[in-house]
Order: C-alpha cells, then sequence, then structure tokens
C-alpha cells in the first residue's frame, strides 16, 4: 500500500524540469525572512478547539498562546502565566498573567479572556470535561488576573493547562471564546507570535503568516512549547501541494523549504541530497488506529468491532504506512509504548493468531446483513488514505459491502462529526494517528473516553471505561494508576472503541539552511532561522 517511486519522481528530484511546478518563487534565490512550508494537508478548519486535526491545532499554535506550556521532560511551565499560587488544600488556585500580552488588535489579554477560553475548551477536551465536574467556580475581569476555585482537589489541572496536542487550550478574546464551543470560530485574532494574513488565506493553495512585532517571549530558552517564542522569520507560507513527487521536487530545488510530512518511500530519497536533512518529528513517534462509528449500524454491535479486532494485523497496516521496520513497530497497548501505562492486558486479542473464522462467526451472530459500510478515505493525508486501503482490503475478504468515500481530509474533518446514518452524509470507519505524547494516560488519550455525545468521533459508551479512568485520575500514585490502566485497557479490548494498529515515527524533510527547528509532538515555527 506504501507509496511507491516512479522513473518519473526520479526523474524530478534529479531536477528535471523543476520550473513546471510553479510554485511561485525562484530557485535557490529565495528571501531569507521567509519561510515555504508544505503543510500535511490543506487547512480547512481555522478552530482548533472544534477539531483534533494537527493542520489546525498547528495553525492554532501560529497565532494564539497558552497559560502553561509541556516542556521535554513532561512537565508544565508558566507561558502567558507570570505567577500562581495554589492554596495549601489545592482548591484555590490564582494566576496573574506576565505583563505585556495583547491580542493582535492591540486589546491586552484579561483574566476574562482566559476565563471564557478555558469554559469553551473544557465542553470539549475529556481532561477538560473531567476538570468541569470539579469547578466551584472560575473567575476573572478586566485585570490580568483570574482564580479558579475546585470542589475537590484535580491532581491534572496544569496538566490540563498546558497540554500540548488534542485539545490545546488556547487563549482567545472573551468574545471569541463565547462561541458555541460546537460550532466553528472562523476569526483570526490571537495574542501568539504570529499573524494569520486573512486577505492572503487561499483554502486548498496557501495560507500566510506574519512575525507579530507586539508580541512579548520569555526569557527561557524554547523547549517543546515551552520557553521564549522568538520568531526569527517575517513571513511564512504555508502552501499546500498535493502530489508527493511535486513538492519532493519543490524541496530538492529550494524552491520551498520544508515539507512537513513526506511519505516514507520519498523522505528515503530525499535524505540522499547532501542539502537536505530527513528527521523523525517525536521520539515517542505516533499511534495508528481504526475507529468506528458506535451510533450506527452495523458497529454501534460490539460483535461486529470484535470481529474486525480478531483479524486486523499490526504489522500490515505499518509496513503500508511507514515502510522499513525501523520505522515502526508493534504496540498492542491503548497507551503509548515504552512509557509508564503501557501494558499488555487484553492484549493477546491483537496479538494472538488472526482468524476469519472467528470473525465470520462474529459478523453472523451480531445479525449483519449487508448494511453498507463507509470508510472515510482522504487521499492527501497518508495515514488516514493507507488505513482506508488497509481497512477496505480486509472488509471485502470479510464479505461486508463496503465502499471508500474518498475525498480530501478537510472534507472527512467535516464528515466525521455526522451523527447521521449513512445514507444521509454518516460514516461507519475512519483510520488516523495521534502522536505518542498524547496517548500516555487515560486522560490524555483522546479517542479513549467513553462518554457517549461527549467522546470523540465515534460516540462510544461505556460506564466502566469512565468508572476507571476516574479511579485513576484520583489514584495517588503510579503503581496504583498503573494497574487501573491494566483495568482499563483490558476492558477496551473487550469494548473495542478503536483498534490500535501500531507505533511508527514520522518524518519531516527541510533544507539545511534551515536552523532552529523544534523536534516535538507538535508544528512550532518560532526559534527557525533561515540563512
Amino acid at each position: 500500500m506504501a507509496h511507491r517511486m516512479t522513473r518519473r519522481e526520479f526523474a524530478a528530484l534529479g531536477g528535471a524540469g523543476l520550473g513546471a511546478l510553479a510554485l511561485g518563487r525562484p530557485v535557490l534565490g529565495a528571501d531569507s525572512k521567509t519561510l515555504r512550508f508544505i503543510v500535511r494537508t490543506d487547512l480547512r478548519v481555522l478552530d482548533p478547539i472544534w477539531t483534533t486535526a494537527y493542520v489546525s491545532r498547528n495553525h492554532g499554535y501560529m497565532i494564539f498562546d497558552t497559560l502553561f506550556a509541556l516542556d521535554s521532560q513532561f512537565k508544565p511551565q508558566p507561558q502567558m502565566v507570570g505567577d500562581c499560587s495554589i492554596s495549601p488544600d489545592k482548591l484555590k488556585y490564582r494566576f496573574a498573567l506576565r505583563p505585556g500580552l495583547k491580542f493582535h488588535d492591540g486589546q491586552p489579554v484579561r483574566g476574562a479572556d482566559c476565563v471564557a477560553s478555558l469554559r469553551r475548551w473544557m465542553a470539549r477536551d475529556a481532561l477538560g470535561q473531567a476538570l468541569a465536574t470539579t469547578l466551584d467556580e472560575m473567575t476573572g475581569g478586566d485585570d490580568a488576573a483570574f482564580t479558579i476555585r475546585l470542589k475537590e482537589p484535580f491532581p491534572l489541572l496544569l496538566e490540563g493547562l498546558a497540554k500540548v496536542s488534542s485539545l490545546v487550550p488556547f487563549i482567545m478574546p472573551e468574545w471569541m471564546a463565547k462561541t458555541d464551543p460546537y460550532q466553528q470560530i472562523t476569526d483570526t485574532v490571537g495574542s501568539g507570535p504570529f499573524k494569520f494574513v486573512r486577505e492572503q488565506f487561499e483554502p486548498g493553495h496557501k495560507a500566510v503568516y506574519v512575525r507579530n512585532p507586539d508580541y512579548e517571549p520569555r526569557s527561557e530558552p524554547p523547549d517543546w512549547a515551552s520557553g521564549g517564542k522568538i520568531v526569527k522569520l517575517d513571513r511564512v507560507e504555508w502552501l499546500v501541494v498535493a502530489e508527493p513527487s511535486t513538492a519532493a521536487a519543490a524541496l530538492a530545488s529550494g524552491e520551498v523549504d520544508w515539507w512537513e510530512n513526506p511519505s516514507p518511500d520519498l523522505a528515503r530519497v530525499l535524505a540522499t541530497n547532501p542539502d537536505l536533512a530527513v528527521v523523525d518529528t517525536d521520539p515517542l513517534g505516533s499511534m495508528g488506529l481504526l475507529r468506528f462509528n458506535e451510533l450506527q449500524p452495523p458497529f454501534d454491535n460490539v460483535k461486529m468491532r470484535q470481529a474486525i479486532l480478531a483479524v486486523v494485523d499490526q504489522g500490515e497496516f505499518m509496513t503500508a504506512l511507514a515502510g522499513d521496520a525501523k520505522d515502526w513497530k508493534l504496540c498492542a497497548s491503548f497507551f503509548t509504548c515504552n512509557t509508564p501505562m503501557a501494558n499488555s492486558a487484553g492484549a493477546a486479542a491483537l496479538t494472538g493468531k488472526r482468524d476469519f473464522d472467528k470473525a465470520k462467526r462474529l459478523i453472523a451472530e451480531a445479525g449483519y446483513t449487508g448494511e453498507k459500510i463507509v470508510i472515510l478515505d482522504a487521499v492527501d493525508l497518508l495515514t488516514n488514505h493507507i488505513h482506508a486501503l488497509v481497512t477496505f482490503d480486509l472488509f471485502k475478504k470479510l464479505g461486508l459491502n463496503v465502499e471508500l468515500a474518498t475525498s480530501d481530509w478537510g472534507t472527512v474533518v467535516t464528515r466525521r462529526v455526522s451523527k447521521k446514518p449513512v445514507g444521509e452524509g454518516g460514516w461507519s470507519v475512519f483510520g488516523t494517528d495521534f502522536e505518542g505524547a498524547e496517548m500516555l494516560n487515560p486522560w490524555l488519550n483522546p479517542p479513549l473516553p467513553a462518554n457517549g455525545d461527549k467522546a470523540w468521533f465515534g460516540w462510544p459508551t461505556d460506564n466502566q471505561i469512565e468508572a476507571l479512568r476516574k479511579e485513576w485520575l484520583q489514584a495517588s500514585d503510579s503503581e496504583t494508576r498503573q494497574e487501573i490502566a491494566a483495568k482499563i485497557q483490558e476492558r477496551a479490548f473487550e469494548t473495542v472503541p478503536y483498534i490500535p494498529t501500531g507505533q511508527y515515527l514520522p518524518k519531516t524533510a527541510y533544507r539545511k539552511n534551515l536552523s532552529g527547528i523544534i523536534i516535538a509532538p507538535a508544528l512550532f515555527m518560532w526559534n527557525v532561522e533561515k540563512s
């Protein structure tokens, strides 16, 4: 299933026909203050709270800022916050913002903006939802401070405010943050290190950001999302280049400076170019998964989900997605492998002999009578596309009535929110991945919550998983949490909210005249310099 190099692609990478790329810049004569970046997918959604799509999250990091930020040791560090005081009983938190913070429209960042932004985030994020249940009150006005009072201690409060991804509690102006959390915001007024140039936004082609001259960075060195966000570029252009060989040729020629997410085959070819660097984007890698819609037939029936679990082969998915075995590994855990909560409880359901006879028996027991199954397939996002193709073949082998709904990632992101039947624009299955830093525990893992309508797309409901997640949150030591994580995983392998498909190392590729790139679980463009 992986992308295979063609003679045409090799010719392009060798320099043939580069002028035909028409990306609008002379080769290797570029302005050192302008960065041209090929983004992984088109930016369709400007609201990083409404979706977990990484392109929207990365857009959020460009224009918004956060109260706290995660460093490379997984510790929350103050970002917008200048001073934090916590009462001895851990029920009252008072935050004072550091001086000089203001939005792109010139208005100061106030406590009221922080309160409204956190309320909107709490409505959509799993950890935020848990925090909301313990909230007594949250107050903040026109001054640069706000207070959170809790009914009971919440051990992960600062970790929640420092979430590095899915979903990041970005701070927005109050008037924007008061938008219904289930409706998309379309405004782009933040207080972050870059400004979005709305009049140059061309969906499907280009998004443009310029340095925010009023941004006051912290004095600490950058470390993942924390520290000083010093912008060393005047302008950043995000370009949509759908054809991988065209993107590779543009990078090789110097028409662009950086390609976010090359396919494995092209990444290996690009790595032979002495002018290019090809590196892993995150040492923890990414966790692939197959997600079911549990509101609609046939995957509202647990036996149908168990049937697919009986035949999924992680090696097949990972070989197609990541290619070389050194870039992926089997990981039959609902938590990032080689981290404290990873375990093998219940994993025999995924690691044992693949059993098509068992799967077909479960399908029959589920009463499946040929209902159409729709797999969401975004051809411009490798992870989703490869998952869709492998899953389609697997379902065909099981005799299921399956259809690929082929589009782009922006369309998939919009369609997967639908709870309607497949005949009315709904869906049955899609594949995706989450970075390892997002899957470390039961409260960071976005697709694990089973709280129905409040859960991530697919909307599983399971009271036992939810009770165990709350028990994990209240546990006082790591050993107890590991035991509870094993119970959660064992139950997840029974109810199958999703199927883990393996752990792999995505790549990024850039020209060596770039420096200061921060390798982390999200895309950060501060500290990047071009010579």
